[in-house]
């Protein structure tokens, strides 16, 4: 039982945090030192351990390369300023007490500043304490709370900017949601540290005055205790208590001067990956100043009058110090243009290694040097938020996360040209005018507009480069305008959506079952892997989007593939079972105003002979004769231009033997078919034929 106990005991005293006790036993110090008195040689104790963490604390302040790792500075400082303000106080109370014993009636440390710093005279010592109290108080310390104020107020005012590049960052793909959240938690501290730094400058500020309050009121009080109580000469009490009180304000000043110097260390520090020795090392390591001033220096040191020795011993020194460093730069030149040891001892070349095989991206924007301004927030540009819309609006409206997409510049590219890629291979590829807008023809202007004539990029509209001063008339004209990253952002759209199939892998197929079975869990496993693999599963969907069917409902889908899986494995059959499943959003977009399906159909005749030829062809596909092939695309790219002159989607309904074929042939051949077959159009759908087509059927 023993045993346990003292086991127990020793667990809580190891989970015990001793170092937590720091804080509070320096404010539990700081009260005692307000409120008890102190023995002299505690306040030795005391004043040498207040200039050991001034000098410390400058010491940080120098080593640190940005402000942030040394965030805990505001706080730091109001606890040094409380300290040595308990100080003062307790000082005081032992100068008013016992000052009258002599000048070490306050302990060593004060008699020291006393007699051997000022040497024995209090006036010396009140005028050097007024020059230290003007250096920390109107120099160092209004400096440092100027940058402080400054600093705070332009770091709140970039925050969205900033905030905008991190985003644009991850957008790109140039750091990952850790990084991004790292970055956001580090600007948002950067802010509250400024913000603090500002009210703690104020402690020192404060602090400043209350030294030269405190040396005021023991200077007062000393000459009436000494007069009044101790019966002491005017010039004994003004020498004791007024070499005591220069002494003590010394001692308790100096320290002040190093936090001041300490704080105005870090407001003034632009954060770099140097530490400040080392950017001041390698900024004033400039010869060409160096052999100047040596020899201003050269040129008054032999001005008559002038202490020759004195001038002409430092501009020599300053004159090798320049020589010093035009040697290192040499050096250093010589050493970064020769090739590393290995590599000029051996003249095999290095071994390759699986880090030398880069990965394609899976979407890239490649832009010309000249579209870089397009892409950097600070210059206005606004392509980065373009691509993050572009990739929010697919996302919702495909069913699945659009990848991010890599925006790299591309020195082989003319200076406004992009490319768009996916894999590694250029999908579409466009030329832009940053600082000009596009001026689109919709198809129907009433009036042609100064320019540069151009095409847009997306569609192959006739357009004009205008500046942006004609964006009004052009719009009063009939002409669409939009700016450059709109155009590239549309472009981008129209690529990533012809070619969604390629964007849903194994990956995101798997990413939609495990959303779908946090809610439906027994839905999944029953398909996947009991039915259907992951691939079949992959492929089915790629046949959806391939058609231009969004994926959004994933419950139908799966619950189709359920029931289908029993009958085929087949993507391609799979994918005409579950289509009417869907017809209802299938058909959502194409319906008209009035909630009708305008359609067209196949002449009877055409249709039945396209159903002969496929079951006569079945296993091996289609095979149409090259002049019925092409009198058949002709009547349907014909029948899709007067459907779409007369305002409605162009869709062709067929039977469901012969609409995976048709929509698959169809597909490059006539632009903006939907092609449906009867099963897939909901019972409750009103439907209006508006146009049959008719083809050669009879062949030469």
């Amino acid at each position: 039982m023993s045993t346990l106990s003292l086991s127990t005991i020793r667990q809580n005293l190891s989970a015990f945090d001793l170092a937590g006790l720091g804080i509070p036993t320096l404010v539990l110090l700081i009260m005692a030192m307000l409120v008890l008195p102190l023995h002299p040689l505690l306040l030795d104790i005391l004043f040498t351990f207040n200039i050991v963490v001034a000098l410390v604390i400058v010491m940080i302040s120098i080593g640190t390369r940005k402000p942030l790792e040394f965030s805990s500075f505001p706080t730091v400082l109001l606890f040094a300023t409380m300290l040595r303000l308990a100080l003062n106080v307790a000082s005081t109370r032992v100068i008013l007490v016992n000052g009258h014993e002599g000048s070490t009636a306050a302990g060593e440390v004060i008699a020291a500043f006393g007699e051997f710093v000022i040497g024995g005279n209090y006036l010396v010592g009140f005028i050097i304490f007024g020059i230290l109290m003007i250096i920390n108080f109107i120099v160092v310390t209004k400096g440092a709370g100027r940058v402080s104020e400054v600093n705070a107020r332009f770091t709140l005012d970039a925050m969205p900017g900033k905030q905008m590049a991190i985003d644009a960052d991850l957008n790109a793909g140039v750091i990952d949601q850790d990084d991004a959240k790292k970055r956001r938690e580090e600007l948002s501290q950067e802010a509250d540290f400024f913000g603090s730094m500002d009210g703690a400058s104020k402690f020192v500020s404060g602090d400043a005055v209350a030294g030269l309050l405190i040396l005021i009121i023991n200077i007062v009080g000393g000459l009436a205790i000494g007069l009044s109580q101790h019966d002491l000469s005017f010039s004994e009490a003004g020498r004791i208590y007024v070499l005591l009180t220069i002494g003590d304000g010394l001692v308790a000043q100096i320290p002040s001067l190093f936090l001041s110097l300490a704080t105005a260390i870090i407001v003034t520090r632009v954060t770099t990956s140097q530490s400040m020795t080392e950017q001041t090392k390698t900024q004033l390591s400039n010869p060409t100043a160096l052999f100047i001033a040596s020899g201003i220096m050269t040129l008054l040191g032999l001005v008559p009058g002038m202490p020759h020795m004195v001038f002409l011993t430092l501009a020599g020194l300053t004159a090798g110090i320049g020589y010093m460093v035009v040697r290192r730069q040499t050096i250093d030149e010589i050493e970064a243009a020769a090739p590393p040891p290995e590599a000029a001892d051996s003249g095999a070349p290095k071994e390759l290694d699986w880090d030398d095989v880069d990965q394609v991206d899976l979407i890239g924007l490649e832009i010309g040097y000249g579209l870089i301004p397009l892409v950097n927030p600070e210059t206005g540009g606004q392509l980065m938020p373009r691509v993050k819309g572009v990739r929010k609006k697919l996302s919702a409206e495909l069913g699945f996360l659009v990848q991010p997409v890599r925006i790299r510049d591309a020195l082989n590219l003319p200076p406004d040209t992009y490319h768009i890629t996916m894999n590694g291979v250029m999908r579409g590829k466009g030329e832009v005018k940053v600082g000009k807008e596009l001026a689109i023809n919709p198809g129907q202007v009433y009036g042609k507009i100064e320019g540069i004539d151009t095409k847009e990029p997306a569609f192959g509209l006739d357009a004009v480069w205008i500046d942006p001063a004609q964006r009004d008339t052009a719009r009063t004209l009939g002409y669409t305008v939009v700016d450059a990253s709109t155009a590239i952002a549309t472009h981008l759209n129209k690529v990533l959506r012809d070619n969604a199939a390629e964007l849903l892998s194994h990956d995101e197929a798997q990413q939609l079952l495990d959303k779908l079975a946090s809610k439906y869990p027994k839905l999944v496993e029953d398909l996947v892997p009991g039915k259907l693999s992951l691939g079949v599963l992959t492929r089915t969907m790629q046949n959806l989007l391939v058609e231009g069917v969004s994926i959004r409902d994933m419950r139908t889908i799966v619950e189709s593939l359920t029931d289908a899986a029993t009958r085929t494995q087949d993507p391609e059959q799979l994918t005409t079972l579950i289509r009417p499943k869907l017809g209802r959003m299938i058909v959502q977009s194409l319906v008209d105003d009035a909630e009708s399906l305008s359609v067209m159909t196949l002449d009877p005749s055409l249709e039945q002979l396209l159903h002969n030829v496929l079951q006569q062809n079945q296993g091996s596909g289609m095979v149409l004769e090259p002049g019925l092939a092409e009198s058949l695309f002709s009547a349907l790219r014909q029948g899709t231009r007067e459907v779409e002159e007369k305002g409605h989607a162009a869709v062709l309904v067929v039977s469901p033997s012969i609409r995976a074929w048709l929509s698959k042939a169809a597909r490059h051949r006539v632009a903006d078919l939907t092609v449906l077959s009867y099963s897939e159009i909901p019972d409750d759908q009103g439907v209006n034929v508006i146009h049959t087509v008719q083809a050669q059927t009879k062949t030469a």
